[in-house]
């Protein structure tokens, strides 16, 4: 069932206010309040520290909601702390006193995004408490980014049985139908003759045809490709996988599930830009016609690639689609992919690592990631590496040996399919947050999407 892109209350004027008190004011805050809510600060030791909160009740009904935010420290260390107990609230409409503008945006944002609940096979508890969007913020604009945030994560919660490329490609043509955007999809051995002869190499052995869906929106403006992954579940190929890092292989079309959520928020807000989105769907699987070990495989771009790891299989079908992108005049290309676990090693589970050989670029992403408490990092396209994907016998290596860099290495692989386009680059995304936190339940997440949401206009000068 489609997911209402609503997440505010309507104003009313028997709101609850919701204050937002740091540890440094409570004194002179308490101070000012009533007995009633003095008493029940100092009944329930409230020292409004991040995410404590205190509902005063006066006979019964609550009257009114102070939230701790902490100290900068503390706000530091838990993204959307303060919104750590927000289950405890009661049902109701709330809204934030103007006194609290300074973290009106945050707070706004994390409460709308800490309604989201995946109750697809079995029903979740909701939050019972509605807050009203201050009239300072640009409601629209928020839940045009928690609207995308929820479809990145319904897609990488839905398991495989239910998220293959087919399905893919349905949550695709649904998305473009909302907003007449045209889609072409290029299917099964049409593959081969279209010339995206990697895609076909991976997905081939699967009854669960692969596929790349191509879709493409607005007439005015800068023309933005983004390219992800659509792996809907990865088995390791013939170099199968142990069965602990085949657990969350559901997730592998992260990066399709990144995209098509930043795709929304470019669309849903009329963003002034010509959108293409691809997406290469298949699903790595075991069988008679799958690819080998030391396959030679000619790309679309006519670099042949030796397969050393049927498990490095997401570069492989970013590649071809990289190449289509590439072969249009593009202002700028963004790949987003759950690729490496050397990633994971470099960074952790929380942070989206990135790569761009473009000073400007990255300057912009990094500067965004910060103001939206998206973090982003990036990580170098160190160049003396090149020749570590340089296996002599064909021109690329999908899988050097050694283990060293790996997160690089897949970054120049896919550097070597970009060569027109001077605006690029790839996401090596997690897509997954390990345990529940404020704003962020166990499951699938978006990395890095709110922060290229907001750094497109400087991106592309709009």
């Amino acid at each position: 069932m489609e997911r209402s892109d609503s997440f505010f209350a309507p104003p009313t004027s028997r709101a609850i206010p919701i204050n937002l008190v740091s540890e440094a004011e409570l004194e002179s805050w308490l101070k000012v309040q009533d007995p009633v809510v003095q008493n029940s600060a100092s009944t329930h030791r409230w020292k409004a520290q991040l995410g404590q909160t205190l509902v005063v009740t006066e006979n019964g009904n609550p009257t009114s909601v102070a939230i701790g935010i902490g100290n900068t420290q503390s706000r530091s260390r838990k993204r959307f702390g303060a919104l750590a107990g927000l289950s405890s609230l009661p049902t109701g409409i709330f809204k934030l006193t103007p006194l609290n503008m300074e973290f009106a945006q945050d707070f706004t944002l994390g409460f709308a995004m800490s309604k989201y609940q995946f109750n697809r096979y079995n029903q979740q508890s909701e939050l019972k408490a509605e807050l009203i969007c201050p009239n300072e913020l640009d409601a629209n604009h928020i839940q045009a980014i928690v609207a995308g945030e929820f479809l990145t994560r319904d897609l990488i919660n839905t398991p495989p049985n239910d998220m293959g490329p087919e399905e893919l490609e349905e949550a695709a043509q649904d998305l473009g139908k909302k907003y007449d955007a045209i889609i072409n999809v290029i299917l099964g051995d049409a593959l081969v003759e279209e010339n995206f002869p990697m895609i076909h190499a991976v997905g081939r052995a699967s009854h669960r045809e692969p596929r790349l869906i191509d879709m493409k929106w607005g007439n005015k403006g800068p023309r933005i490709t983004l390219v992800g992954k659509g792996v809907c579940f990865d088995t390791g190929g013939l170099n199968i996988k142990p069965g602990i890092s085949m657990g969350l292989m559901k997730k592998d079309m992260g990066g399709a599930a990144h995209v098509l959520g930043l795709a929304k928020m470019i669309m849903s807000t009329q963003m002034k830009v010509q959108l293409r989105i691809l997406i290469p769907a298949v699903e790595n699987a075991i069988g008679s016609d799958a690819f080998r070990p030391q396959d030679i495989l000619t790309s679309r771009k006519g670099l042949t690639v030796e397969v050393n790891n049927t498990d490095a299989e997401g570069r492989l079908v970013l590649a071809d689609a990289l190449t289509f992108a590439d072969e249009i005049p593009t202002d700028l290309i963004i790949c987003m992919a759950t690729l490496t676990g050397a990633a994971r090693v470099a960074v952790g589970p929380d942070i989206a690592p990135y790569f761009t050989s473009n000073v400007a670029l990255s300057q912009s992403i990094a500067k965004a990631g910060i103001i939206v408490d998206d973090p982003v990092w990036q990580l170098p396209l160190h160049i003396p590496y090149e020749a570590m994907i340089e296996p002599g016998i064909a021109d690329l290596d999908n899988a050097p040996r050694g283990g060293f860099a790996g997160a690089i290495t897949a970054a120049l692989f896919l550097n070597r399919f970009v060569t027109n386009t001077s605006k690029f680059v790839h996401f090596d995304c997690y897509g997954w947050q390990p345990t529940g936190s404020p704003a962020r339940p166990k499951g699938g997440t978006g990395q890095g999407i709110r922060a290229l949401f907001q750094a497109l206009p400087e991106i592309l000068d709009l």
